[in-house]
């Protein structure tokens, strides 16, 4: 039997920045976008009705205005990597943790499209809790 695996909305969009606090003050205080929260100095996030808003730094062999990214929830990030290798997809970087937030684990994966354009995969893992019996 063959699973098929699928890509969720979008769950956050970067926009590559040349500086995050000046675009942080823009995005929050020009636009109104909630502030969620920092993940060191050149990073940023925001929430766009929903989506959340990445700012960063040019990450790579990324150029300020020409490398933003859509990232798109998943859930089981590695087969849903695995998967859409197995379609055609380049790697980038293998699912890995991102960020350990109060919550939850943020992990994420990373393919390149024909132009090389990168497409973000998004998993927020749970922390599961078992009770004692």
């Amino acid at each position: 039997m063959t699973t098929t695996t699928h890509l969720s909305t979008i769950g956050q969009i970067a926009i590559t920045v040349s500086d995050v606090e000046k675009a942080l003050s823009f995005y929050r205080d020009s636009l109104g976008l909630e502030f969620l929260f920092s993940a060191g100095p050149q990073l940023a996030f925001l929430n766009a009705g929903g989506v959340r808003l990445m700012l960063s730094t040019a990450q790579g062999a990324g150029t300020v205005g020409a490398n933003s990214i859509l990232y798109f929830k998943v859930s089981d990030i590695e087969t849903v990597y695995t998967s859409i290798l197995s379609r055609g997809a380049t790697a980038e970087r293998s699912p890995a943790l991102a960020a350990q937030m109060p919550d939850h684990q943020l992990w994420t994966g990373f393919v390149r499209d024909p132009d090389g354009n990168l497409v973000g995969l998004m998993e927020e893992k749970r922390e599961q809790v078992f009770s004692k019996e």
